[in-house]
């Protein structure tokens, strides 16, 4: 007769996944609500500051405050099309929510609190900004090695986020870490063994001594003996 299996196992087993979901959740809405935050103030700090004005050369020219504003992307691509950026984003924002469901691995709940504070700071310009509802400009203030945008695309806190979340997203599927905290790599290497043992009769010890000695344990006893 086989054991039955201990009483509540499988609730706690549930307990665990679902604490493991809030976890993530929690990580999820906090680095997106830190971000937006961040994204918001130094909008509202460089509007004051920085219009009217020259732009201001930090780190010896490797970073200059240039405020301006943006109706497309960047390198102002799609800017006669401003409209379809919140169409965008809001898509963005549910396939995330959607994703969330079965959220339970902390890199990816960074990696997607990044992306969803990052386009949240940006929808809020589109949809609030000048010059109107779902076409306002997004205020960018940081340029690298030119005042005027010369060498990379002026952006902003919300923009930066918004890259280092996807790259993140990028680096954990190439190194097989799933959302719901298990790694395909290691599933995969599961799925071998059992095919092995398998192949073997099941016995991972006699797979083990065929793969070393080329024969099995009754036969090497046997030779020994016949040698002896």
């Amino acid at each position: 007769m086989s054991a039955a299996p201990p009483a509540g196992s499988g609730t706690t087993g549930s307990d665990t996944a679902t604490r493991s979901r809030r976890r993530s959740v929690t990580i999820l809405l906090s680095l997106a609500v830190f971000a937006l935050a961040v994204d918001l103030l130094t909008k509202h700090l460089s509007l004051q500051e920085l219009s009217d004005r020259e732009p201001v050369r930090l780190l010896g020219g490797a970073l200059y405050l240039s405020l301006t504003r943006n109706s497309g992307a960047a390198w102002s691509l799609g800017k006669d099309y401003t409209f379809i950026f919140p169409i965008i984003a809001i898509g963005v924002l549910g396939w995330i929510a959607w994703m969330a469901r079965t959220l339970r691995s902390v890199p990816w709940a960074i990696s997607l609190g990044l992306v969803v504070g990052g386009v949240v700071g940006n929808l809020i310009d589109r949809i609030f900004r000048a010059p109107g509802w779902f076409v306002g400009h997004v205020v960018d203030m940081f340029s690298v090695f030119d005042p005027y945008g010369r060498v990379f695309p002026i952006f902003n806190v919300a923009d930066s986020a918004l890259v280092c979340g996807v790259l993140l997203a990028v680096g954990l599927e190439f190194t097989g870490r799933q959302r719901d905290g298990t790694r395909a790599l290691a599933e995969d290497r599961r799925s071998d063994a059992g095919r092995d043992d398998a192949a073997t009769g099941g016995d991972p010890a006699d797979r083990r001594t065929v793969d070393a000695g080329g024969q099995s344990p009754t036969d090497s006893d046997g030779g020994q003996r016949e040698r002896a």
